[in-house]
């Protein structure tokens, strides 16, 4: 048996190696020609791009992969993956998504509901009564668009439920996992205003499993990664031995990058327990642009920006953040102590780019930024 306290069990490294990040550009690592690649002049121009991008911000390693007329044109690796082992980025190196695991899950429940197996304005504990009533109903359209109430690390009281467990990884299910904050307190009553929570996408991984009547791993396995090849994306379970796997840097108030604790996020499903490489979560990208995995109705829904009980209008769709800029921009970042991710898609002009870092430091919405630049660049 075994006591979970707070509600998570963390694996850390045993030594912090602590020592600055030089400031020249590191070296880029070398990738396979795609068959629709960006021109060389575009390509050097990105590399120029990124690497300026790591000097400033002092960021040891990163990957990107960039989306033209619906397929990838370029992957690349920069700087270091270990920074201590001098292993360098590759693209096959493996990184966590963070919070890029929640439109991961935002396409879980809305296959469901192209299936008629969940409806997203039903009371969550239809699917997970084990989570405790709370006075009023919270939906998965709350949850999807972060109105629940439910809070998130720091913005109020998170209260866990504690017990024993017969088994090492309790959370490696949902359903228990939603232990980890279920006694908390809402913030606000369900659709009154917008209010970012993890916790929140816990819950909503729970009412998928039980939706789906599988596993939510295996729900996200079965109908995203294997119908698009995607080989690398797993939760980050430290078990799970990832011979490619970067290490994470932090950086100290005196400016220092050290090298992180390292964390298993399995816990978080949902809400930001997967990992893969640049690869991976490129194809992931591209078959959002495809429309590959839902059926256009329920695209519509996810890519729609969700209103308030009021009627006001959010930039939160179902699972992304959806803006009007240069036509319809859908997005996620993805932010954890040794990671950094970003997605952004024009679905309706076919392009898009993926950012993924392993210094959780890293303002990752520049790098995107500094690519589509380098992109544009006459």
């Amino acid at each position: 048996m075994q006591t979970i306290v707070g509600g998570m069990r963390r694996t850390f490294l045993p030594l912090m190696l602590a020592f600055s990040v030089g400031l020249a550009p590191l070296p880029a690592s070398a990738q396979a020609p795609l068959k629709n690649a960006l021109a060389p002049a575009q390509a050097a121009a990105v590399d120029d791009a990124i690497q300026a991008e790591m000097t400033r911000q002092q960021v040891v390693g990163v990957a990107v992969g960039i989306i033209r007329d619906g397929q990838i044109v370029y992957l690349k690796g920069y700087g270091q993956a270990d920074r201590e082992q001098r292993t360098p980025v590759t693209t096959e190196t493996v990184f966590s998504w963070a919070s890029n695991s929640k439109p991961l899950a935002a396409v879980a429940a809305m296959q469901l509901v192209d299936k008629r197996q969940l409806d997203l304005d039903a009371d969550v504990r239809k699917y997970v009564p084990e989570f405790p009533d709370k006075g009023v109903v919270i939906t998965s359209r709350h949850l999807l668009s972060h109105q629940s109430g439910i809070p998130h690390y720091g913005n109020g009281p998170v209260i866990p439920t504690h017990r024993s467990y017969s088994t090492s990884k309790p959370f490696m299910d949902p359903i228990l996992a939603v232990d980890s904050f279920n006694r908390s307190p809402l913030l606000f009553k369900p659709g009154k205003k917008v209010s970012y929570s993890s916790y929140g996408y816990i819950l909503l991984s729970a009412v998928i499993q039980r939706a789906g009547n599988d596993q939510f791993e295996s729900q996200i396995q079965e109908r995203i990664a294997k119908p698009l090849a995607i080989k690398t994306l797993q939760l980050d379970v430290e078990s799970r031995n990832q011979s490619e796997w970067a290490a994470g840097y932090i950086k100290t108030k005196d400016g220092q990058v050290i090298r992180a604790p390292e964390e298993a996020h399995y816990w978080k499903h949902g809400a930001g327990g997967f990992k893969s490489n640049i690869g991976d979560f490129a194809r992931w990208a591209e078959a959002l642009i495809n429309r590959r995995l839902v059926s256009e109705e329920a695209e519509n829904q996810m890519w729609t920006p969700q209103k308030t009980a009021e009627g006001n209008v959010t930039n939160r769709g179902l699972g992304f953040i959806v803006q009007n800029q240069g036509g319809l921009k859908v997005s996620h970042n993805g932010e954890q102590p040794e990671a950094a991710t970003r997605m952004v898609i024009y679905p309706k002009a076919r392009h898009g780019v993926v950012i993924m870092c392993n210094s959780g430091f890293a303002n990752i919405g520049v790098f995107s930024t500094a690519v589509y630049s380098a992109l544009n660049r006459k």
